[in-house]
């Protein structure tokens, strides 16, 4: 009946909007921040009245608080400042909550400024069991302070129909998971911040990544996240919140002078993804999980009570969850259905495809051409729109082109996918001479360089 701050914009004031779902509710939440404090809030609602009073007890809230109070309010906090709201209203505090986040990331990002403190450290959460357990033994470091945020990367106004068993919200960046990881978060009683990374997601990421596979190549678009993207987002938040330290739920390990190593657990061990990082970026990150199994960490949050324990790893690239790479590429990269032809190495036609970007080397699975031995995918001609075919035996090499070559000393190994196993070689020039022959070097993919257990470089395969 009386909301406080509806239709008031302060100046300087950062926006975070939520709602469209079935009762239509929207709201806009406008945030200003001076510092280490919000220095006004405002609001516009349109719906129940609910949201409107949802949206009102937020600029309450937060007006004057501390930008790490204000963090700390969430869904729950909102409905009992109402005298709790019933069960058929408590989306209108999610909706307000959500939108406040968003505002609040946004105005912290842009004009924040916390004083320092060597023992805060913001902790990079997805709403996983990973980074979930990342936080728990963050928590149980003497004298630590932590803070939490989590990233939206994606999001797609009119997705395709997903595929057959494909779950849309195994996806680590959509708004569910965001809701999700705030509440893991605000149940460890800790400030936590929403982060919109959409524009420089799509534009460093996801549009590359669709000019590559046009190109004919196999791209490693989280590579190029980890290393120039989300990671250097996070760490340059962390300096607005005045934290040394960055903790995620990588697992790998680094040493003091910022060299990345494996973690202890090969199986789950994530250095290549993190392979293009500077060792600037390196000496502020943290690994909790690096010395840890995954069956491990399961165990531990499942000791804790977390809900997360046992809830599925994300599938895939986090930007196609809820669809296929086929209809994402039609959509996204206007790379639709281009029928061509299947040959092999002396240029006779064995069959038909639907286009080379649903092809990458080394492949197996799909050709569909009926041969007396295995046939493999051995090149792409994104010109000619043909796909060559051979034995496993052709696929064989033992020197690798690349460019962009990084290293930071004198590599013993190579890894050239991400689940290969590590072969021995010397680099000379652009050229990688490997001890022994690897089937399936596909132009896109990252060479990581290590020493030992050591990385020391990365390259993309020419």
């Amino acid at each position: 009946m009386h909301p406080r701050g509806r239709g008031r914009t302060p100046e300087h004031a950062h926006d975070g909007a939520a709602g469209g779902n079935v009762c239509g509710d929207l709201v806009r939440i406008s945030l200003a921040v001076d510092g280490e404090r919000v220095s006004a809030a405002g609001f516009e609602a349109s719906g129940c009245g609910a949201t409107i009073a949802a949206a009102s007890a937020v600029v309450e809230m937060v007006q004057d608080a501390s930008v790490l109070d204000a963090a700390r309010i969430g869904a729950a906090q909102i409905s009992a400042e109402l005298g709790d709201l019933s069960a058929g209203k408590l989306h209108a505090a999610d909706l307000a909550s959500d939108a406040m986040h968003r505002a609040l990331g946004a105005a912290v990002r842009a004009d924040g400024a916390v004083a320092s403190d060597a023992r805060r450290t913001l902790v990079a959460m997805s709403g996983g069991v990973d980074s979930a357990v990342a936080a728990l033994l963050s928590a149980r470091e003497a004298g630590a302070q932590l803070a939490a945020v989590t990233l939206e990367l994606w999001a797609d106004e009119a997705p395709a129909p997903p595929p057959q068993g494909v779950v849309g919200e195994r996806s680590c960046c959509s708004a569910a998971a965001v809701r999700g990881a705030r509440a893991l978060a605000h149940g460890f009683g800790l400030a936590h911040f929403t982060l919109d990374l959409r524009d420089e997601f799509r534009h460093g990421v996801v549009d590359p990544w669709l000019s590559e596979h046009a190109d004919g190549q196999t791209p490693n678009p989280c590579v190029r996240c980890n290393g120039h993207v989300r990671l250097d987002a996070m760490l340059e938040f962390a300096d607005r919140l005045g934290a040394a330290t960055l903790a995620t739920g990588h697992y790998a390990r680094t040493s003091g002078d910022g060299v990345l190593r494996l973690a202890a657990d090969t199986d789950k061990d994530q250095t290549y993804m993190l392979a293009a990082l500077s060792p600037h970026s390196l000496r502020r990150l943290r690994f909790p999980l690096g010395e840890q199994r995954k069956s491990d960490v399961r165990a531990l949050a499942a000791q804790a009570g977390l809900d997360v324990a046992h809830k599925p790893d994300s599938q895939d690239l986090c930007f196609l969850a809820g669809t296929g790479r086929a209809a994402f590429l039609a959509r996204h990269g206007a790379m639709s259905e281009r029928p061509g032809d299947i040959i092999d190495t002396a240029g006779r036609v064995l069959g038909r495809h639907g286009g080379h970007q649903h092809f990458t080397v080394g492949q197996r699975k799909g050709i569909r051409v009926a041969a007396a031995e295995a046939l493999y995918v051995l090149r792409t001609d994104p010109r000619a729109n043909t796909v060559t075919v051979g034995a496993r035996a052709e696929l064989a090499t033992h020197t690798v082109r690349v460019r962009g070559l990084r290293l930071r000393r004198e590599p013993d190994a190579v890894r050239l996918r991400y689940r290969s196993p590590a072969l021995g070689c010397r680099v000379e020039g652009n050229r990688i001479h490997l001890d022994e022959p690897f089937d399936g070097a596909a132009p896109g993919q990252t060479a990581v360089f290590l020493a030992g257990d050591a990385i020391v470089g990365c390259a993309t395969i020419e």
